[in-house]
């Protein structure tokens, strides 16, 4: 897959911007800062051939698009309608010619805050890996020790202090941890009282755990590579998990909380344990670092599993989603008599393509 990158003038968000756009929303009105943002990646839509426009995380995106001519998707990776009415989301969702969402999760979460008539437009295109950036090392020495590593964001809702705590209950010498991450996503930030908190309660693990802060993809791909088990501990109902592939898709066995849509990513390869339960994490280690075989196997299958959900399979089912609803980029050449393509919208550049790219989204949530 190729892409051409577009470059925009992009419009500032203000401070008080959501703060006004909610307030807006509450009486019927449109959430007219956030489309001021937005339609900056749009400017140039009237030069772009027929396209289907996919808005990541971006609702607001939807009602900007020139549907005489292109197709609007919204793509949901989180659950962005908590602050809409059914009114208000119908209002500016009718446009959309389909609503994919990244898991079963998502999608009920989503047709939730629907009208009805919307409902059926909702679809599920599930995260994908690169398995090209995460893959297994070659072949490695057997030590007798059990490698587990952790990453993510150092908060409560990621549930790293449960992995801390399982640990520490099991006192065990042959298995030592690798955390990575910090609270947001800046290596050098001060330690929060969190992880202060967390780093004393792990303090009887000594060197058997090992805390870096967050890292390049490429470093954390690296560190994945030396993993027995990668534990994803979250409280939160995390939307999808995509950690969970990417423990899978470098040789580990995943432990994963039984939450969200995190069964979803795991499939039938992951260990699910449930969620804010150091014991029965514990557990779930102990039985992994007492027969080798056994996790052999179990990281076999993750890796079978990870190979079966890398981005070609993500792309293969958004065109097929896009083409039972008559979206392909053909039916909008004969519907408008232009070359088709399609363009993705999500914080920084446009990106369009002859081929339907699948968009990874970086940073926050987009509930606007």
């Amino acid at each position: 897959m190729t892409a051409d990158v577009i470059a925009y003038a992009p419009s500032t968000p203000r401070k008080l911007d959501r703060h006004r756009d909610a307030a807006a929303s509450r009486l019927g009105l449109p959430r007219a800062r956030a489309r001021r943002v937005l339609a900056a990646s749009l400017a140039g839509q009237a030069q772009w051939p027929a396209s289907v426009v996919l808005g990541h995380n971006m609702p607001q995106l939807v009602p900007l698009v020139d549907t005489d001519h292109h197709v609007a998707v919204l793509y949901a990776h989180n659950e962005l309608l908590r602050t809409y009415s059914a009114r208000e989301a119908g209002r500016v969702l009718d446009a959309a010619g389909v609503i994919v969402c990244v898991s079963n999760y998502v999608a009920d979460k989503t047709a939730e805050r629907l009208p009805p008539r919307l409902r059926d437009r909702v679809a599920v295109v599930h995260n994908a890996v690169d398995t090209t950036v995460f893959r297994p090392a070659g072949t490695r020495s057997p030590d007798g020790a059990l490698h587990v590593v952790f990453v993510g964001r150092m908060l409560p809702d990621k549930g790293p202090d449960v992995l801390v705590e399982a640990l520490v209950r099991l006192a065990r010498e042959d298995i030592f941890a690798t955390f990575v991450g910090t609270t947001n996503f800046a290596p050098r930030a001060a330690l929060t009282s969190f992880e202060r908190g967390m780093r004393l309660a792990g303090e009887p693990l000594g060197d058997r755990a090992h805390w870096l802060p967050f890292q390049p993809r490429d470093k954390v791909a690296a560190i994945m590579r030396t993993a027995d088990v990668v534990v994803v501990p979250s409280r939160w109902a995390e939307p999808f998990a995509l950690t969970v592939l990417e423990g899978m898709a470098s040789g580990a066995a995943v432990i994963a909380s039984r939450v969200g849509g995190i069964p979803e990513a795991a499939g039938r390869a992951g260990i699910l344990v449930s969620p804010d339960d150091p014991e029965a994490l514990a557990q779930a280690l102990e039985g992994l670092a007492d027969d080798s075989r056994g996790l052999a196997r179990v990281r076999t299958a993750s890796l079978l599993h990870a190979r079966a959900n890398d981005w070609s399979t993500a792309r293969t089912r958004l065109d097929q989603v896009l083409a039972d609803r008559c979206l392909t980029t053909g039916a909008l050449r004969a519907h408008d008599g232009t070359r088709g393509s399609t363009a993705t919208a999500q914080p920084g550049p446009t990106t369009r393509s002859q081929s339907r790219p699948i968009s990874r989204p970086v940073g926050t949530e987009n509930t606007s």
